[in-house]
């Protein structure tokens, strides 16, 4: 017996926890397709509008997509960024095992623009590094970032410096401390670029964050702007009263 119709818990829920377990466990991969609404119903003997309330749970949830015409299929497993403790996208993919790269599209030293200037506290038209990347995780593109760093206070970068990790680079060769950051999170639909360099379809959800980084001594070195996909990748807060 897969469900227990005596149980507390409503019957929905614990299709959606039997599929979510079997996609968990691999026995249902990334781009499978799930077997039809009245193959489950006829497994676990409810109505199909109790399995398909199950299945949008797991849509709305991200484990499932669905394709007009052709199906629901099991979605890319997303990436977890825990919203506490300042880590590089680097360190971040190492950490879950995976192989972090960048692939460096601009690259120069430019004035500070007034808004610019004013986040990292500098005099306008003072030399800041301007940057833009794709950062990939195992050859996936997962987030496209540009990214505007006082060119005074972090010397020397270079484009095979960017290439990697500038945190590491600040810290073991600058002897710098990085300290906090101030971050702000909010969706938005990709556009164009955005549909092109991540290979996503136009219009997908995106994550947009801006962040500010500081040293410890409070010295603000860093502007971060990404637009992380949607559909790979996805925030954890544990918050405590």
């Amino acid at each position: 017996m897969l469900i227990d119709k005596n149980s507390p818990l409503p019957i929905y829920h614990q299709i959606e926890e039997y599929i979510k377990d079997r996609i968990e466990k691999g026995e249902l991969k990334p781009g499978n397709v799930l077997p039809s609404e009245r193959e489950y119903s006829q497994l676990f003997q409810v109505s199909r509008m109790t399995i398909r309330q199950a299945i949008n749970k797991l849509v709305n949830d991200g484990y499932l997509y669905r394709k007009k015409g052709s199906g629901t299929f099991v979605a890319e497993k997303k990436f977890e960024q825990a919203l506490q403790g300042l880590t590089s996208f680097t360190e971040d993919m190492k950490a879950r095992g995976l192989t972090p790269s960048s692939k460096l599209l601009h690259f120069e030293i430019i004035p500070a623009s007034p808004q610019v200037a004013a986040t990292l506290q500098v005099a306008e038209n003072t030399p800041v590094y301007e940057m833009k990347r794709i950062r990939l995780a195992d050859e996936i593109p997962m987030a496209l970032e540009t990214c505007y760093i006082s060119a005074n206070l972090v010397k020397g970068l270079t484009e095979e410096i960017v290439s990697h990790s500038i945190y590491r680079y600040i810290e073991e060769k600058l002897q710098l401390e990085i300290g906090e950051a101030t971050q702000i999170i909010e969706s938005s639909l990709a556009n164009e670029t955005e549909t092109e360099l991540l290979k996503i379809k136009k219009g997908s959800p995106i994550l947009l964050i801006e962040r500010c980084t500081f040293l410890t001594n409070g010295t603000p070195f860093e502007i971060v702007r990404s637009s992380y996909r949607a559909d790979r990748y996805k925030f954890i807060s544990h918050l405590k009263r």
